[in-house]
């Protein structure tokens, strides 16, 4: 019996691509795996109505995490055109699988590495080594959303808030509400755990990434409980940052930061950029982790147009096996990995087609496993 059972979801579009790159390093690094494989994407809504399907479930109940390459999203109405004629006017709505995912696993914390690797052409410096710690399952991304407005809804708005009364003048089919909802103890667990990684890898700061002088009641209350929660690290500095003027700070001085943590929404905006300053989505690997179960996915889109064509940089998906890795608890196997992930970016000569060059998917995998 294999030591791991781990749940295969390649998803959509290039996803499938990245994914084969994976196992092409697994299969190197001899992991003492068995991988089964859990159906998820885009396909499964469009001829089931379900994009996460309830078998795919009781395969992640039954696993020790899981690996995912990419899903496709798109907003409500375009959705809805694209389900086959059997399912069409049934009242289907999209969701995203991978929010779905995060709450029902309560996988609340999104870990976001992004550092820079030397030799890597699309670096905005080479000292940049920054992780994004992101609430996964509250804020905008909850789900609670009205569309029409109900009235019930409005007036007891109204009733508790004034301001609400501002907004009178539209109709309740003109009208759509998303709820903010940031909970202390979800804050209290993804500033801790930011605070833990930076005292276990010798991070020289943490910085909490709100909004608190606008959006006052959930930024604030992030914001709170954030130096409530320093003040059992007296070793490691607490910064506090706008989100806008945090984005202005990333491009200017990223080497300045070393941890940011951040609720769902802004942590999604903040790791895109900082991304980007060291390479792009192509590098950008995460881990969706709760406290028994974690889902690994590299953050970059599904990229229909380049589906089988095994075009995009699979970097993002290899470091990506590394987070696994560690998470696991396989800590020579993830240095081993990063070490030759970090070798084939400094000698260049295999390079895909965002970083100047022209190789493959799965060529980043095999010059990646020949160093292992």
């Amino acid at each position: 019996m294999a030591k791991y059972k781990i749940a295969w979801m390649p998803g959509d579009g290039v996803g499938n691509d990245v994914m084969e790159a994976a196992r092409i390093v697994l299969d190197k690094i001899k992991l003492d795996a068995e991988y089964t494989h859990a159906d998820i994407g885009w396909e499964f809504w469009r001829t089931e109505g379900n994009p996460l399907p309830d078998r795919t479930i009781e395969i992640l109940k039954n696993t020790d995490c899981a690996l995912f390459g990419a899903i496709t999203s798109k907003p409500k109405e375009e959705a809805e055109k694209e389900l086959i004629p059997e399912l069409q006017g049934k009242g289907m709505v999209y969701a995203s699988p991978i929010v779905g995912l995060r709450q029902k696993f309560n996988l609340r914390t999104n870990l976001r590495p992004c550092k820079a690797y030397p030799g890597n052409p699309l670096n905005y410096r080479d000292d940049i080594d920054i992780t994004v710690f992101r609430e996964n399952t509250e804020d905008l991304y909850s789900g609670v959303e009205f569309f029409p407005l109900p009235d019930e809804l409005r007036q007891s708005l109204k009733k508790h808030n004034k301001k609400m009364s501002r907004f009178d003048w539209s109709p309740a089919d003109k009208t759509a509400l998303s709820c903010r909802i940031i909970t202390e103890k979800a804050s209290e667990n993804i500033v801790r755990a930011s605070f833990e990684y930076a005292k276990k890898h010798g991070k020289k700061n943490v910085t909490v990434v709100e909004k608190p002088n606008v959006i006052r009641e959930t930024s604030g209350l992030m914001v709170r409980t954030a130096r409530k929660v320093a003040r059992d690290y007296p070793d490691i500095p607490l910064w506090e940052t706008n989100i806008d003027a945090m984005c202005m700070w990333l491009v200017k001085n990223p080497q300045d930061y070393s941890v940011m943590v951040t609720s769902n929404m802004f942590g999604d905006i903040i790791s895109d950029l900082a991304a980007q300053l060291v390479g792009g989505l192509g590098f950008a690997s995460s881990g969706n982790i709760g406290d028994d179960y974690a889902v690994f996915e590299p953050t970059h889109g599904s990229a229909p147009k380049y589906a089988g064509q095994y075009k995009v940089n699979s970097m993002a998906m290899l470091l990506t096996v590394k987070l696994m890795l560690d998470w696991l608890g396989e800590m020579d196997k993830a240095e081993a990995l990063e070490k030759a992930i970090a070798d084939v970016i400094r000698e260049g000569r295999v390079r895909t087609y965002d970083m100047g060059g022209s190789n493959s998917s799965l060529e980043i995998g095999e010059a990646v496993a020949a160093r292992l």
